[in-house]
């Protein structure tokens, strides 16, 4: 059975869980990992000099966990058959989604196909304020942690070797969607040849 797993990471309040959420509801046999599962409980999570809870790093979740899951479902992944012309083929998609997933390097082998959702510090801040979180955001956690956190990894992801696809996302939730799914249509598809041809 044929697996194709997809990625969709980037800045906090970027559209990450909406447009994953979206995929699932078009896409037959498809299921949903998300990272913000995974995160330890607020008494483990280390807190910096300036007293803020360091949330937005690899230690601050608990990856092997999110590691078991994955390999639970690939273990056993939801599947379906699709017919295309004749030929019968079973394939199953994973969408796994968080803010940092390819800064992770035992996920670098899984891709499928990779999504990386950014939106300006303006933006980004706006919509992070009209969210509640728990612990709720203290005054200068976005400035003096969230956003300073997500540059650093966004820089480490540009630098990664295989390709990434970059998204706007201040675009519409609908023109993101539209957008990411004629990709992985067309992402399928090549797999499929390529399969065939191999």
């Amino acid at each position: 059975m044929k697996t194709f797993v997809i990625g969709i990471s980037g800045v906090t309040n970027g559209g990450k869980t909406t447009l994953a959420m979206n995929l699932q509801k078009h896409l037959q046999n498809c299921s949903v990992i998300s990272q913000d599962d995974f995160f330890k409980p607020e008494s483990e999570i280390e807190i910096d000099k300036n007293g803020f809870l360091q949330y937005d790093v690899l230690e601050a979740l608990d990856m092997e966990k999110m590691m078991s899951a994955i390999s639970c479902w690939m273990e056993s992944p939801r599947h379906a058959l699709v017919e295309d012309g004749g030929n019968t083929e079973e394939i199953s998609i994973l969408i796994i989604e968080g803010f940092l997933l390819f800064n992770y390097k035992p996920l670098d082998s899984l891709w499928s196909r990779s999504y990386f959702l950014t939106i300006p510090y303006e933006e980004c801040k706006r919509r992070r304020s009209t969210r509640v979180y728990e612990p709720p955001d203290v005054p200068g956690y976005f400035d003096g942690h969230v956003w300073p956190m997500y540059l650093k990894h966004r820089q480490e992801v540009e630098d990664i070797p295989w390709e990434i696809v970059y998204l706007d996302g201040t675009k519409s939730e609908e023109d993101l969607f539209s957008q990411v799914y004629e990709d992985l249509l067309q992402e399928l598809a090549k797999q499929k040849c390529l399969q065939v041809t191999a």
